[in-house]
């Protein structure tokens, strides 16, 4: 089958990989322009791109997709099949009419909840148990196309939105497999999204900034749900802290402390008193250095007992 392929990060990599690998001609990879990165402002591609090229795939890089001259060139391209993981725009109803069976969209969530933009950062913050992948056929709406195929994971204690993100993605490129299988054998079946929804919308930075009155378990998800962006921080004597890794502690802390409070710094760890219980901090990293262990930081500070971040 000819397929128009559409993604942009290293999620989309295994799935375009897997396309690949079970014999589909993929025809064009369009993917997001180039970024300059560092301080050397160099011009870094696309990991689908570099993916691409390695295979011999031509690569389209337009800066909006919906631009007349953009489409015209996909227009020149014939396809049976579009596939879209994490593409980063939203795509024309033009555009998800070109090749003859549509889009399917591969999607890090079990639809139609955690519609949107970064499904796999809000699951970990809402606290949820499984999430999943579905892949769906495109319509004009933001996630709201027919199910095709679905399938759940589970979220383990630890999980943060890195280590989900490699699972959900090694589940995509089985189920787009599968779904094109289907679609070539004329048994997929379509399935109109129906049920309680919710949006997950587009990562900011200060959705990272700490808010000590909240319960060490939300705190705990926050580090977790926004591993490696934007990241999860405070300020100590008016300097940043980033958190790389935290652990919530349901224990009694004294009703004297106000939250933001260290409660402990000493060889047991360091433990901060929230609005309910404490967090431990696993790992963190001073303005302008490497992330580090607790202890290698407290050792090189003098973290004292009362103090307070934020």
């Amino acid at each position: 089958m000819k397929i128009l392929f559409m993604g942009t990060p290293d999620f989309a990599v295994p799935v375009l990989e897997a396309l690949i690998a079970a014999g589909h001609e993929v025809v064009l990879a369009v993917t997001q322009p180039d970024k300059a990165a560092g301080r050397s402002k160099a011009l870094v591609p696309p990991p689908v791109k570099v993916c691409a090229l390695a295979h011999g795939i031509p690569v389209f890089q337009p800066e909006r997709v919906r631009r007349p001259e953009a489409m015209a060139e996909l227009e020149k391209v014939e396809t049976d099949l579009g596939v879209v993981v994490a593409f980063g725009q939203i795509l024309p109803q033009a555009l998800l009419d070109l090749p003859a069976h549509g889009c399917f969209n591969v999607h890090a969530s079990l639809l139609p909840m955690y519609r949107g933009a970064s499904p796999i950062n809000h699951v970990i913050l809402a606290g949820e148990k499984e999430s999943g992948v579905t892949i769906m056929q495109m319509d004009a709406g933001i996630d709201t196309g027919d199910i095709l195929l679905q399938e759940a994971v589970p979220i383990e204690e630890d999980e943060t939105a890195e280590t989900l993100a490699e699972k959900l993605s090694a589940l995509g490129a089985r189920l787009i497999v599968r779904a094109v299988e289907a679609l070539e054998d004329g048994t997929l079946t379509r399935t109109p999204q129906e049920g309680e929804t919710c949006y997950a919308g587009m990562l900011k930075k200060e959705m990272g900034l700490i808010d000590w009155k909240l319960p060490a378990e939300t705190l705990e998800r926050q580090v977790r749900g926004l591993l490696p962006w934007p990241g999860t921080y405070t300020f100590r004597a008016g300097k940043k802290l980033t958190v790389g890794a935290a652990k919530a502690l349901r224990q009694d802390v004294p009703p004297n402390l106000i939250p933001g409070a260290v409660l402990k710094a000493d060889k047991s760890g360091l433990f901060i008193q929230t609005g309910e219980g404490a967090l431990r901090i696993l790992q963190l990293q001073p303005e302008g250095k490497k992330m580090m262990d607790a202890k290698s930081f407290l050792n090189g500070s003098h973290v004292k007992e009362g103090e307070l971040w934020g």
